[in-house]
């Protein structure tokens, strides 16, 4: 397959990835915003919010060895296809629960339990489906535009689903489920490259725990992939966006469409640089730089009491989070070898996906006791930590240089 590394939009298998992944990525932040909104209408309880990112979380948990046994042997495309679809069907079980006015809390929860399930399929899954897409050189534009696309959604999901919350829950289920079924026709017409001279093992209880060992023997993987799990673990506030929407800043589901929509609107201008200008030195030290700002960025918005103050704080944290998203992505995805990718993604899923669920049932739990503001401006302080410490723990990672440069500490020893 010959690619285009200037011009990856222009390779069509690629474009249709891209696209499907804006559409379904838009419908589950569309979902996100209507569930967590109903929720709190239903409750007027920062516990029942934090609740539904624990409904998340969990499936995550207990399926990320299979998805990533899955993933390794079978059709990735086929995957990712069937996910959407459930989630689709899904999104319209919200519809029809909402307009026949019997969705409360517990099927909500349900509702965001089997979503849970379905992303945790497929996300690793389409990850570990790009390195088929594109060649290795293209891979971290791919991956850049890939977060690209992601960070649009961030964009269009709270946007959209914040304003149509003005016609009804129903409307953003209506149109989450339509976006959900096109996305998995994109996904189900792209053609792969066949991966030649796989090695798989025999399916045993050890080539289950395959990815954990891998990762656990790199440690600019390890590193990677735990430093994001506590720094969104401690540094979200997304669950809590309701209760700064209504109570702090006093806006409406407009508002609430906004906060959402912010981190997204400064990630989506630096993944779109970084697409083109690649990083090219002093990566270990960009990461750790990038961390740093999200923490500050983070105690400003808990602290600020203005719209368009948190805005701007909401923007620094989704440009500073999507530098440390492309260069832990890369990372993975080019020290990772295919007949593993699906394993190592899945793992990596559980880190990156699930500590967003579980930091929102952190902050809920928190902001219950202490209250929203101080839970959120802890946070920021302890994602500040975090940075300082990876890189004391972690210097194969405080040194790297470049994303394509080698690791030698396969047997490098974390302090």
């Amino acid at each position: 397959m010959k690619q285009s590394e200037n011009n990856i939009l222009k390779q069509p298998f690629f474009a249709k990835f891209w696209v499907s992944r804006i559409l379904s990525s838009t419908s589950f932040q569309m979902l996100s915003v209507a569930i967590g909104w109903q929720m709190y209408e239903l409750t007027n309880d920062a516990f029942s919010l934090g609740m539904v990112g624990l409904a998340q979380f969990i499936p995550m948990v207990l399926l990320t060895l299979v998805v990533g046994q899955i993933a390794d042997r079978y059709d990735r495309r086929r995957i990712v296809y069937l996910s959407l679809v459930i989630e689709a069907l899904t999104a319209g079980f919200l519809l029809l629960g909402s307009i026949s006015g019997w969705l409360g809390r517990d099927l909500i929860l349900l509702s965001a339990a089997l979503i849970g399930a379905c992303r945790a399929f497929e996300g690793p899954t389409a990850n570990a489906l790009l390195p088929q897409i594109v060649s290795k050189n293209s891979l971290p534009r791919a991956v850049s535009m890939s977060t690209t696309a992601i960070q649009t959604a961030l964009i269009l999901g709270p946007t959209v689903g914040g304003l149509l919350l003005a016609f009804g829950a129903s409307a953003v289920y209506l149109l989450a489920a339509a976006a959900l079924m096109i996305s998995a026709i994109f996904t189900y017409s792209i053609k792969v490259e066949p991966i030649k001279d796989r090695k798989l093992a025999k399916i045993s209880l050890q080539s289950f725990f395959l990815g954990l060992e891998y990762i656990k023997r790199k440690p600019i993987i390890l590193g990677a992939i735990s430093l994001d799990l506590f720094v969104v673990l401690l540094g979200g506030a997304t669950a809590l966006m309701p209760i700064f929407a209504q109570d702090i800043l006093q806006t409406g589901p407009w508002g609430l469409g906004l906060l959402r929509a912010a981190p997204a609107v400064g990630a989506i201008i630096v993944s779109a640089v970084m697409a083109y200008f690649p990083l090219q030195k002093s990566v270990g030290i960009t990461l750790f730089g990038a961390i740093a700002v999200y923490g500050l960025a983070t105690m400003l918005f808990a602290i600020s009491t203005n719209l368009v103050l948190s805005l701007f704080a909401l923007m620094v944290i989704g440009g500073s989070d999507v530098i440390s998203m492309v260069i832990r992505s890369s990372l993975v995805q080019l020290q990772t070898p295919d007949e593993l990718r699906g394993r190592v993604n899945a793992v990596n899923s559980l880190f990156t996906g699930t500590s967003f669920q579980l930091g929102e049932f952190e902050s809920g739990m928190l902001a219950s006791f202490i209250g929203a503001v101080p839970a959120v401006f802890i946070g920021g302080i302890g994602s500040i930590l975090v940075a300082g410490l990876w890189m004391y723990l972690f210097p194969s990672i405080r040194k790297l240089e470049s994303l394509t440069e080698s690791s030698n500490g396969a047997g490098e020893q974390v302090h």
